[in-house]
């Protein structure tokens, strides 16, 4: 079975059925050898914000040194973002062995009348898939109440009730009391219950166990929400008997502070956390969709609100923010309340309504009718993405564009923000059969590959009428055969940079809202041709080493004292280095950590001596404190190695407006134990780094000074590596100048170099990675590796 034909066979699965309980999922992780059983879990039910509760645990959890799966409901764009370990999605091959395994038993039930539905498979796969590997936590959150629920099936460790409303009135019983006494079901044996419920619900609970109240008054716990510490970010206080934290948190609203009161109650039951921990767990969640700005220019935020209470929230929540006019787009499936959903929302100065790509939008007839009564001009633009298009053309700078009413909507515009262009380097007809293969794509448009060639993906329509538009122009675009994500499709283009530009003008006022995807394409283009447009020379930029520490992997300890770090540094200099990398604290395998003191201690004195050189200087370090004095010393760049694992980290490079390196990492330092599986190593990396690229930029900082790092040998094997350096070009595709970091690495173990002999691999690594499009490489050996970047530079001026 292929990947693709395992979705189309989880996504045929039945989405409900009338048999309530957790029998039919028993049965089938009993064939699967009762892996949940192994499996210590945390059960999160609620009518609301259980998701953004099972993600605050779950970081906090992972701060604390653990490995957690996390299970949770719906996703945006792929399935696979329901089943997470250690914030990665599920593998690909490990659901196509899944689905084979499963096939025979769901059959077998299908036979006797019993046939699961998709959640209950999925709910297996994802405890399948912990149990196999032996998390230390599983956070589950629970689908539709908790007696009858899927994860159910498990005995938890530690459970919660977020809050109680009127929901699923046909499955949970007609009062909220109903409602509560079956959620209540969850409650663990040996801990009690965490809830925020209150009023009748809580009373129901209380019936039912022994339970922890969490709330704004008059709780066990006591979890409030301060002040806003930025756009993006606010405040937030819990206090429990004998302990509390201050934090400051992502998720806005007296709700989410809640939540994170409950998140931090819970991992105090299942884990021996601190304050700190709890601290640093709540700073670095981030869950898209919910409240999510994705610009201050105009002001854009997108939030999944589908029901009164949620819209009533989001109207709460806008008001702290100061903008001229507001655009409302607003989309929402056809069983919602939309009349009170519409008097909910915030007033508005245009709604355009939209209607997602599912079969349970609401027309626009009843969007209408729900809006009959506002005094905005209401518009219908069809699509989402026509829609998101045209209030960001509508809206000045000073105005806020609100996109919500469903998560499906949510989903549909953040592709805006998150959708790739990726280019591929296409120098042999070898190269050409391999791309449209991996792609699924019939071979025999191999020979129709030219100079630009991108790999994207579309919605359905999107897809189609690029593919019209680009033969008409004279270029190709070609579909995949096959749907492997269940909601978009793989596309290959292939032209000239006229013929993009040509689409470009082209696909203007198209009611499909592709306008700013063919933008990409062009801005990609110029980006892979006109380095001299970002921050760095014109050239690759090299970046000399110079670590201030006992214990680095090369250099050992040689610079440790401040005199002959700064003869090194200009050494470098005078040997070719564009610019100066300081750091204080070494992340190879086996590393002492040290203090912030001590860091700060190491570099800052460094920094401060050679501060009136002409080349830019950059810190290593993965703290904020750090980066912040290294700035203030003198310092001109961050390089963080840890891909802002830091909350604090974009904040400081924003205040100070200076650029950072932005790594992608899985362990800081380098855990040579832990394996990571990857579908696609460079199109993960880069999809990865999206998502801290976009972090960066709600802090305040735009592309051209976030550099990406693909982190050789962070988490990678060498065959990995080396695919990374050979497709760098495919970077590009984030918009960001590219640094690369593979200076006598062991990845060049596997071309039989010695830690000794690795000097000449290094310089052929920096030819290939100058000539794929590197714009920084960083190196111990500053003058033999700015040799070759000379040499690059000479050929590729004869080219021209």
């Amino acid at each position: 079975m292929e990947y693709h034909e395992a979705v189309d066979y989880l996504e045929s699965l039945n989405r409900s059925r009338p048999k309530l309980g957790t029998e039919t999922t028993a049965r089938m992780l009993s064939t699967l050898g009762d892996p949940h059983e192994d499996v210590n879990c945390v059960q999160i039910a609620g009518s609301n914000g259980k998701g953004s509760t099972a993600v605050m645990l779950e970081q906090i959890l992972r701060e604390a040194g653990l490995d957690v799966g996390l299970y949770t409901s719906p996703d945006l764009n792929d399935f696979r973002e329901r089943i997470r370990l250690n914030g990665r999605k599920v593998p690909k091959d490990y659901v196509r062995s899944f689905a084979e395994k499963i096939k025979p038993c769901v059959s077998r039930l299908r036979s006797e009348g019993d046939c699961p539905t998709y959640f209950e498979v999925l709910t297996v796969l994802a405890l399948h898939y912990f149990g196999d590997e032996g998390v230390d936590m599983a956070v589950l959150e629970v689908g539709i109440g908790g007696r009858h629920d899927a994860t159910s099936v498990v005995d938890p460790v530690a459970s919660a009730v977020t809050n109680v409303s009127l929901e699923h009135t046909d499955i949970l019983g007609e009062t909220v009391r109903e409602i509560a006494r079956d959620k209540a079901q969850v409650a663990p044996d040996g801990k009690r219950l965490v809830t925020s419920a209150d009023g009748e619900a809580l009373e129901a609970i209380q019936a039912e166990t022994e339970v922890v109240t969490v709330g704004e008054t008059e709780a066990d716990i006591v979890a409030r929400e301060g002040k806003m510490t930025s756009r993006v970010e606010t405040s937030v206080s819990i206090v429990g008997p004998n302990w509390d934290v201050a934090a400051n948190l992502s998720l806005l609203g007296q709700h989410q502070a809640t939540n994170a009161g409950i998140a931090a109650t819970l991992a105090r039951q299942v884990s021996d956390v601190d304050t700190p921990v709890i601290e640093r767990g709540l700073r670095s969640t981030h869950w898209p969709g919910r409240f999510e700005v994705m610009s201050t220019d105009p002001l854009v935020i997108l939030d999944g609100a589908h029901n009164p209470a949620a819209c009533r929230t989001v109207a709460d929540l806008i008001g702290r923010y100061e903008f001229d006019e507001l655009h409302l787009v607003f989309g929402a499936m056809k069983e919602k309340d939309h009349a009170r959903m519409a008097e909910a929302l915030p007033k508005a100065d245009v709604v355009r309504l939209c209607q997602p790509d599912v079969s349970r939008a609401a027309s626009f007839d009843t969007l209408s009718d729900a809006f009959a009564s506002c005094t905005a001009e209401v518009v219908q633009n069809g699509t989402v993405q026509m829609a998101v298009e045209e209030a960001l053309d509508a809206a000045g700078d000073d105005d806020c564009v609100l996109i919500t009413g469903s998560l499906y909507v949510v989903a549909e515009a953040r592709n805006r923000w998150t959708r790739l262009q990726i280019p591929k380097r296409v120098h042999t007809l070898d190269t050409a059969h391999s791309i449209l293969t991996e792609a699924s794509i019939r071979e025999e448009f191999a020979e129709d590959i030219t100079t630009h060639t991108f790999k994207t993906r579309l919605y359905d329509r999107q897809a189609e009428y690029l593919q019209q538009l680009m033969q008409r122009i004279g270029g190709m675009c070609v579909i995949s055969d096959v749907d492997s994500s269940g909601r978009q499709v793989t596309v290959i283009l292939s032209g000239t940079t006229a013929q993009y530009e040509r689409l470009a003008d082209t696909v203007r006022g198209s009611d499909l809202g592709i306008s700013h995807t063919s933008d990409q394409f062009n801005e990609v283009i110029r980006n892979g041709e006109a380095a001299d447009r970002r921050p760095w020379n014109a050239d690759t930029a090299v970046m000399g080493i110079l670590n201030v520490t006992p214990d680095s992997f090369y250099d050992g300890g040689r610079y440790s004292k401040v005199k002959d770090a700064v003869r090194r540094a200009r050494e470098m200099i005078s040997s070719g280095a564009d610019i100066v990398d300081v750091g204080g604290e070494s992340t190879r395998p086996g590393a002492d950590s040290i203090t912030v003191e001590e860091e700060v201690e190491r570099v800052v004195p460094v920094i401060e001596r050679i501060s009136d050189v002409d080349v830019p200087i950059s810190v290593d370090t993965r703290r904020a404190a750090v980066a912040d004095a290294a700035l203030d010393a003198g310092a001109d760049i961050i390089n963080d190695v840890s891909g802002l694992a830091d909350p604090d980290m974009r904040f400081v490079a924003a205040a100070h407006d200076a650029p950072i390196v932005v790594m992608h990492s899985v362990d800081t330092p380098v855990d040579p134990d832990r394996t990571v599986a990857y579908d696609d190593v460079v199109e993960d990396v880069i999809r990865e780094l999206n998502e801290r690229v976009l972090l960066a930029e709600q802090a305040g900082l735009s592309r051209d000074q976030i550099i990406v790092d693909p982190g050789l040998g962070f988490g990678k094997s060498a065959a990995e590596c080396f695919e990374l350096v050979d497709r760098l070009g495919e970077l590009h595709a984030l918009g960001c100048p590219i640094m690369v970091g593979h200076s006598r690495k062991s990845m060049f173990e596997r071309v039989d170099c010695s830690s000794t002999g690795r000097l000449p691999p290094t310089v052929a690594t920096t030819t290939m990675a100058a000539e794929r499009g590197a714009d920084i490489v960083r190196v111990h050996d500053v003058a033999e590796n700015a040799a070759a970047v000379r040499t690059c530079r000479e050929i590729s001026g004869m080219d021209r």
